[in-house]
């Protein structure tokens, strides 16, 4: 790896990354040092992934060796997968033994199946063991989330039975706010609080104030299904267990809100038709290539509509003040519908929504849209009307804006269920196939409205 080898600093107040990126400029290794170690974890991991590819592995040889797995932990998937594979095994499994099981499976995932056989390798046959059953598990599951550090105890001992065990561990897993109780099989019967054992009797067996309010989620349960669950019932922690109801692991708070942000990241970068792990700074190559097939799509999108435009070219010629309308037309009805899309998609991401009640929703929409439809149309119309001196052009106009604006309500509505029983995410193909619904009837509406009353 390139090493920093100049000393250097800087007099004027500048924001942190570019403070940090100045200092790896300058070679300066010693206060870029101090500065990554007086830094979180997670904020270092973000000025590493704001740098180019090229500067990397110069930041990387800055980085405290001792704190290296704690940003490992923290850089995004795609960033950091990449920087795995420039590690040598033995490194791997070395910062594998600092960082918590969840975390080293997510690792492991990232890697080609032949290095991460090597990396487990490397490591001790009871880390090994371990985290083979963990990969077990899908990573977007429960199983793949979850952490096995749970504490157990019996139903059947005591309160002070529980706080000597506490005590010889000398140490309790971050995130714990509750103990799991089980029973002779393993099979978890509930879970106590740790509130409880400072308030209890001592002599008061656990089974007295065991409580159900915490369901065990299933270790096939998607990723996703476990946010949902977390932010209804307000979890801290919550138990995974098998099909048998035996305990495997904990779920806590930390690694659902990572999973809640991917999710969002995920929405946001689909409606662009880009990956959610995309590195900004990533190889040409593969994001040419990504890209390459979304722009595909909306080009034949775009020539379905230059098509019914061709449709109409003699009207064009005669009212040429229909050319210039279109866009107006088109523009709104895709405004509307991206309005309702979202709302849709959301309802069924909040599992809000779904074919039982989406009548109730599309007729909701109409109404909605009927209502912004007509208000808008009269505005269009009256403008259109005083711009080329037609009163029946305005007419044309607003006919076919309330047209469109109620099409795009009925299709921003159906659309995501629809996309959804095709098994096609509606958040990546939603907006295309809306906006070439509302260009297509936008522009047959005002063209053929035109052709009949104008030309």
């Amino acid at each position: 790896m390139n090493e920093c080898r100049l000393e250097g600093d800087l007099a004027r107040p500048v924001p942190r990354h570019e403070r940090l990126t100045e200092l790896l400029e300058q070679g300066a290794v010693g206060p870029l040092r101090d500065a990554l170690n007086e830094l979180h974890p997670a904020e270092a991991a973000d000025w590493f992934e704001s740098l180019p590819a090229r500067d990397r592995d110069a930041a990387w040889s800055c980085i405290d060796p001792a704190r290296r797995h704690d940003v490992l932990a923290e850089i995004e998937d795609a960033v950091r997968a990449g920087r795995l594979l420039t590690m040598r095994p033995e490194e791997l499994a070395a910062l594998a033994a600092h960082l918590d099981e969840d975390d080293v499976v997510d690792i492991l995932q990232e890697l080609p199946e032949e290095v991460m056989e090597d990396v487990l390798e490397a490591m001790a046959a009871q880390d090994r063991e371990r985290l083979a059953r963990a990969l077990a598990f899908p990573e977007d599951s429960a199983g793949g989330l979850m952490n096995r550090d749970a504490i157990s105890v019996r139903a059947d001992v005591t309160v002070e039975v529980v706080q000597r065990y506490l005590r010889r561990l000398g140490e309790i897993p971050p995130a714990t706010n509750r103990l799991m109780v089980v029973d002779r099989d393993g099979r978890l019967r509930g879970t106590i609080r740790l509130a409880d054992l400072l308030t209890r009797d001592a002599e008061e067996p656990v089974e007295a104030f065991l409580q159900g309010d915490v369901a065990p989620i299933a270790a096939d349960l998607p990723a996703n299904e476990v946010s949902k669950l977390f932010e209804r019932r307000d979890y801290v922690s919550a138990p995974v267990v098998d099909g048998e109801g035996r305990l495997l692991g904990r779920i806590t708070v930390d690694d659902v809100v990572d999973v809640i942000r991917d999710e969002e990241e995920r929405s946001f970068m689909q409606m662009a038709g880009l990956d959610e792990e995309d590195d900004l700074f990533g190889p040409i190559g593969a994001a040419a290539r990504r890209r390459l097939v979304w722009l595909g799509t909306n080009l034949a999108t775009a020539l379905v509509a230059a098509w019914v435009i061709g449709r109409f070219d003699e009207t064009i010629e005669q009212v040429v003040a229909l050319a210039i309308l279109m866009p107006v037309v088109a523009s709104m009805g895709g405004i509307a519908g991206t309005q309702t899309l979202t709302v849709a998609i959301r309802g069924i991401a909040l599992g809000q929504l779904g074919f039982h009640n989406a009548r109730a929703l599309v007729g909701k929409e109409l109404m909605v849209g009927g209502i912004n439809g007509l208000v808008w149309a009269a505005v269009v119309a009256a403008i259109a009307a005083l711009w080329f001196r037609d009163p029946w052009l305005g007419a044309v106009v607003a006919a076919a804006l309330l047209l469109n604006t109620l099409v795009a309500a009925l299709a921003g509505a159906s659309l995501p269920l629809l996309l959804r029983r095709l098994s096609i995410d509606p958040a990546l193909a939603g907006g295309v196939v809306l906006t070439t619904i509302t260009d297509v009837v936008g522009f047959a509406a005002i063209l053929g409205l035109g052709a009949l009353a104008l030309a």
